[in-house]
This record gives structure tokens, C-alpha cells and sequence, in this order.
């Protein structure tokens, strides 16, 4: 048996106070919000060691990804990152005064954009996506192999499962 945690003791309380309610998902969600927490600390650390924060991270890993010429319109980007326009205006704006990417005009539209990892962006996700993978690594090494994709494939049919609730 582990011992107990924190949220056992929230749960105690809970379970003293009003034991007329099932306070069992409260425990899931509560472990599930701490990891959260922890883990985006952690990565945290990884991207500031780089001089980037996880907003900025996701927009060069996002150009990285898609592939050579490593161009993107705002459109696809917004959708491939599933933020709003003000937030990604915000983020390529920062990233283009940190020379880490640029702004021209689509040559085949003339009323859009292309944003475009330059070559001092290109060469920093590429450093910071291994800092950031080997830190993933890290992170799940006290889980076995199985316990991951356990883990991970629960996690995945938990979230369907939510993701179909809300259609």
C-alpha cells in the first residue's frame, strides 16, 4: 500500500465532512491537475534555458514540424496550434523582434502572410526540441515501458471519451 498523499488527506477530509458525496473523482482530477502543474514546470525550465517559454516554443516546433520550407500561413498555424488570431499575432510578433522567425507576403495571395523560421529559429528549435525530448524521457523514466503505454492508451480513450461528450 502507498502511503498517504495530499490529496488522500483532501479526500479524508472531504469524506469526514460530507459523507453523503462521492468525492472519488475528485482524487483522479486532483492527481491529474498536480501533474499538470508539475510537468509544465519542468518543461518550463527546459524552454527558458533556450530563452523561449512554452508559447513561443510551440510556434517554432509547429514551422519545424511541417516541414521544409518550414513556412506557414497564420491560418494554418492558428490550426495547427488550436489558438485564436490575437494570440498568434501576439506570439509571431515576439518571435520575429527575437529574429527567430519573419513575416512576408504570401506569393500566392497577395492579401496574406507566410511566417517562416529563420535560420537563427531553425537552428535553436532544433537544440531546444532535443533539450525538450530528452526531458520528456526524463520525466517518465520512474514508469516502466508498459506502465507508459498504459498509461499513455487510458489516457488517450479517457480523453475521446470526453472530447465525444462535449459534441
Amino acid at each position: 500500500m502507498s502511503r498517504m498523499d495530499d490529496v488522500d488527506k483532501i479526500i479524508a477530509q472531504w469524506n469526514r465532512e460530507r459523507p453523503d458525496l462521492d468525492v472519488g473523482p475528485m482524487a483522479l482530477l486532483g492527481r491529474l491537475g498536480r501533474l499538470r502543474e508539475r510537468l509544465l514546470r519542468e518543461v518550463e525550465k527546459v524552454f527558458s534555458a533556450y530563452g523561449l517559454n512554452s508559447a513561443g516554443f510551440d510556434v517554432l516546433a509547429t514551422l519545424r514540424r511541417s516541414g521544409p520550407p518550414y513556412s506557414l500561413s497564420p491560418g494554418e498555424l492558428m490550426g495547427q496550434m488550436m489558438i485564436t488570431s490575437g494570440t498568434m499575432t501576439n506570439r509571431v510578433d515576439q518571435l520575429i523582434k527575437a529574429g527567430l522567425v519573419s513575416r512576408t507576403q504570401n506569393p500566392d495571395d497577395r492579401r496574406g502572410m507566410i511566417i517562416s523560421l529563420t535560420p537563427t529559429g531553425f537552428d535553436l528549435i532544433e537544440k531546444a526540441v532535443a533539450a525538450h525530448v530528452a526531458n520528456q524521457h526524463r520525466l517518465v523514466a520512474s514508469l516502466s515501458r508498459e506502465e507508459q503505454d498504459a498509461l499513455n492508451q487510458l489516457l488517450k480513450t479517457y480523453l475521446a471519451r470526453l472530447d465525444n461528450a462535449d459534441q
